[in-house]
């Protein structure tokens, strides 16, 4: 069983940056497929970025690209996801997930393949 908490969110002016960090338990948090997604008000839960568990792929939305960088410390089972240049309509709340399936693949840009999920975190960004 894997824990995933979210903390960094608030509240930021347009232009600016947050770091959001997603802490797992467990040990097998190295092996783990990881992903953030993102659900605004009134919108689905969308998809923002993924990593592999060596952090050698990575995919990001269209929307984000450029702008936000995922990346983990396998050694602090730890996540982050640092957000520069942040618009309003990035304003949502983030969720952190987690998938034990060690293959990083285009199905994981979806919320099915994974396993474990965070509360989540506010991030709201204005104009």
């Amino acid at each position: 069983q894997v824990q995933l908490v979210e903390s960094g969110g608030g509240l930021v002016q347009a232009g600016g940056s947050l770091r959001l960090s997603c802490a797992a338990s467990g040990r097998t948090f190295s092996s783990y497929s990881m992903g953030w997604f993102r659900q605004g008000p009134g919108k689905e839960r969308e998809f923002v970025a993924a990593i592999s568990w060596n952090a050698n792929i990575k995919y990001y939305a269209d929307s984000v690209k450029g702008r936000f960088t995922i990346s983990r410390d396998n050694a602090k089972n730890t996540v982050y996801l640092q957000m520069n240049s942040l618009k309003p309509e990035d304003t949502a709340v983030y969720y952190c997930a987690g998938d034990s399936d060690i293959g990083l693949g285009s199905k994981h840009r979806t919320p099915e393949p994974y396993e474990y999920w965070g509360q989540g975190t506010q991030v709201t960004v204005s104009s």
